[in-house]
């Protein structure tokens, strides 16, 4: 039989310790909770910390788990079971809001669409599968920076290109864009990324609660603005369509 290699059993458990209980350890609880010596302990978590599987504090100099391992985590999840399972919400979203529906994820530093529903009327309209959209401007993008880590560093690191005047690029500015989303439970784009289109998006969880993707409509600002302000039906239905995929991944109620 072959023997297990005791320095991955070792990481394992010490992924598994900060996976629960406390949102963040220090050297000595893990070591003591392990039965580790500390210089074993800390050659661990150092070598972890370099593949980004976990995260040292600076201030505290305690240990969480890394953005790394969260995005391996949401792997399993295929993007066609995604798509698949959020057809019949995402058609039912068109037709009530009467707007283009997307569905996107992360890929790489943007939002890739992996679902388009057309607006339901006779315009001309091109399917825009497989395109890429900004991170920072887009209501898509700032739903995913929100609520994945890695989503949110990598719009942090990247060139925040204005595309209007009122795109935010501001660091400050756009983390607290950011809190807003988490605190609402939706991202807005008016006018940020393309003159005279608004968007409204919200988060689609996993069965783990770990963001997978976010789905939202675009349009014309005079359809889906009133006074300025995005049309709160249309944010509930939004949030809805977004709920119901989460659930049918197996989320649960939000």
């Amino acid at each position: 039989m072959a023997r297990n290699i005791q320095s991955l059993e070792r990481a394992a458990a010490m992924l598994r310790l900060l996976a629960g209980g406390e949102r963040r350890l220090g050297l000595s609880d893990i070591a003591s909770s392990l039965g580790l010596a500390k210089g074993t302990a800390h050659g661990i978590l150092r070598t972890l910390q370099q593949e980004g599987f976990v995260e040292q504090d600076d201030a505290s100099g305690r240990y969480q788990l890394g953005a790394e391992l969260l995005r391996l985590g949401t792997t399993y999840l295929d993007v066609h079971e995604l798509r698949a399972r959020a057809l019949v919400w995402t058609d039912d979203l068109a037709r009530s809001s009467g707007e283009s529906v997307y569905l996107g994820v992360l890929h790489q530093q943007g939002v890739l669409i992996v679902h388009h529903v057309f607006r339901p009327d006779d315009s001309r309209q091109v399917l825009e599968i497989g395109a890429m959209q900004p991170l920072h401007s887009t209501a898509l993008g700032k739903v995913l920076s929100a609520y994945d880590p890695v989503a949110h560093s990598e719009a942090i690191d990247a060139d925040r290109k204005a595309f209007t005047d009122r795109t935010v690029c501001d660091l400050d500015d756009f983390e607290h864009i950011l809190d807003m989303t988490r605190a609402r439970g939706y991202a807005a784009d008016v006018e940020e990324t393309w003159e005279g289109v608004a968007s409204v998006a919200a988060p689609i969880h996993d069965r783990r609660r770990m963001p997978v993707g976010s789905v939202g409509i675009t349009g014309a600002v005079e359809r889906l603005c009133r006074d300025g302000e995005l049309r709160p039906e249309l944010i509930a239905a939004v949030r809805d369509c977004a709920r119901a995929v989460s659930r049918d991944l197996g989320a649960g109620r939000f």
